[in-house]
C-alpha cells in the first residue's frame, strides 16, 4: 500500500497529484524521462496513480529515443537479468497490442562473419541469409521469431507517456539540482527536489536519470554511474528486411532493419566514462558515423547505395558492476531508484516499470523479483 506523508506545498512547477490512502493529495516525482522512468509512470497510471516526470531534455530525448529497439528473450540466460528479460520480452508483445504500436514485430537474427574481400562462401552457408552480402565467410542463426523481436523505442515511450498523460500525469522540463531532505526522521525522508532553482515538493521520489548520476549519488553515494557512448546511423534501402545481423569482423557492426525501410546500424562504442555531456546535447562525431556507413557499404551490397537518413549518438547507462540498480534506496523512507540497464534498457523496460510500480504501491514486487538489483549492494 502506498503510505506517504504530506510535505511542503510551496513550489512553482505544476505537479500531478492523486488521492492517497489517507485521503490527502500525494505527489510522485520521477526524475528522468527515459524509457525506465516512462515505464514506471505508465504502470503507475494503470493502477490509477498520477506522476510527474522531470527531465532536462524531454521524454525519450536521449538513448531511449535513439536506441535500436532489439529484443531478445533468452540472451541473458545465466545472468541476474534472465528472469527480468523473459518477463519483459513477453510483455512487449502484450503492450504493443494494447498501445497499437506499428513498429513492433518478430524477427530472425543472424551472426555473419565478414572480411570485406568480396569472397563468398558455399551457397549452403547463405541458405538462410536474407541479406546479399559481400565478403561473407559464414553465417549462423542466432534466433528466430519465437525469441527475437524489435520495437521503435521512441514510439513505445511516446505511447506509454500519452497513456500516462491521459490519466493525469504531467511533464516538467528542467534540470534537477538537489534532493531536499527533511530532518529528524529515523530514515531519511526527501520532501522534494530543486529544479532550476525552484523547490518541487514530493511524497515519493524515483531516481531514474540514466548515466547522469550526480543526483543519484546524493542518496546512494557508492552507486556511481558510467555511460558508454554509441553512434548510430539510419540507412534506407529499397526493401524491408526481416533479419537483424550481428557482423563479426571489420569492427563488429550491428544492423537492425525496421519495418519502415530504415536499417539501424550501430557499433564501435567509446570506453565507459563518467558522462559530462549535457542531456539532449550529446555530440555526434562525423568520423564515427562515416565509419559505420563505410563499413556497411563494404560488407553489404544491400547498403551500397542506401540513403543515410539519420546520424545520432547516445550514452547507455551502466552501474559499476553492470547490473541494473532497482529498489528502495537504503536508509531512505520515500526514495526509489531504477537505473543502469545498459544495452538492454528497451528490452527490460516493461518488466522493470511494472515491478517498480508494485514496489512503490504495495511494498513488494510480485511480477518479477527485484532482489538481484537491490541498491543495498552499494552500501
Amino acid at each position: 500500500m502506498l503510505i506517504i506523508r504530506h510535505c511542503c506545498r510551496h513550489h512553482q512547477h505544476h505537479v500531478a497529484r492523486h488521492a492517497g490512502p489517507d485521503g490527502d493529495d500525494k505527489t510522485v516525482l520521477i526524475l528522468g524521462g527515459g524509457i525506465i522512468g516512462v515505464s514506471i509512470s505508465y504502470h503507475l497510471a494503470q493502477r490509477g496513480v498520477k506522476s510527474t516526470i522531470v527531465d532536462r531534455a524531454g521524454i525519450a530525448s536521449c538513448a531511449s529515443g535513439k536506441a535500436g529497439g532489439f529484443l531478445a528473450r533468452n540472451w541473458n540466460a545465466g545472468t541476474p537479468t534472465d528472469e527480468l528479460s523473459q518477463k519483459s520480452f513477453d510483455m512487449h508483445e502484450e503492450t504493443a497490442k494494447e498501445l497499437s504500436l506499428s513498429s513492433y514485430r518478430r524477427l530472425k537474427c543472424q551472426s555473419v562473419a565478414v572480411d570485406g574481400t568480396g569472397a563468398k562462401p558455399a551457397g549452403a552457408k547463405l541458405k538462410n541469409l536474407e541479406w546479399t552480402d559481400l565478403g561473407v565467410r559464414g553465417s549462423r542463426l542466432m534466433g528466430d521469431e519465437s525469441t527475437i523481436a524489435q520495437v521503435h523505442p521512441k514510439e513505445l515511450c511516446d505511447a506509454m507517456w500519452s497513456y500516462s498523460e491521459q490519466h493525469g500525469s504531467n511533464f516538467v522540463k528542467g534540470t534537477v539540482e538537489n534532493l531536499c531532505y527533511e530532518d529528524g526522521d529515523s530514515e531519511r525522508h526527501i520532501r522534494g527536489v530543486v529544479v532550476d532553482g525552484q523547490k518541487m515538493a514530493s511524497d515519493v521520489v524515483i531516481l531514474s536519470m540514466g548515466p547522469w548520476g550526480e543526483v543519484l549519488q546524493q542518496a546512494v553515494p557508492a552507486c556511481s554511474m558510467l555511460g558508454v557512448k554509441y553512434h548510430s546511423v539510419l540507412m534506407r534501402s529499397g526493401r524491408v528486411l526481416n533479419e537483424a545481423v550481428f557482423f563479426s569482423g571489420l569492427g563488429d557492426p550491428e544492423v537492425y532493419p525496421r519495418n519502415d525501410g530504415n536499417h539501424y546500424v550501430t557499433g564501435f562504442p567509446d570506453p565507459p566514462q563518467v558522462v559530462k555531456e549535457i542531456p539532449g546535447e550529446v555530440e555526434v562525431r562525423e568520423e564515427m558515423c562515416s565509419r559505420l556507413i563505410k563499413t556497411m557499404q563494404q560488407v553489404s551490397s544491400e547498403m551500397a547505395e542506401a540513403e543515410v537518413t539519420t546520424k545520432q549518438s547516445c550514452y547507455l547507462p551502466f552501474t559499476r558492476d553492470s547490473v541494473p540498480c532497482m529498489g528502495k534506496v537504503p536508509k531512505h523512507e520515500n526514495v526509489f531508484v531504477a537505473t543502469g540497464h545498459g544495452c538492454w534498457g528497451i528490452l527490460l523496460s516493461l518488466a522493470s516499470g511494472k515491478a517498480m510500480s508494485e514496489l512503490i504501491l504495495d511494498g513488494e514486487a510480485t511480477s518479477v523479483s527485484l532482489e538481484p538489483f537491490d541498491p543495498k549492494r552499494f552500501g
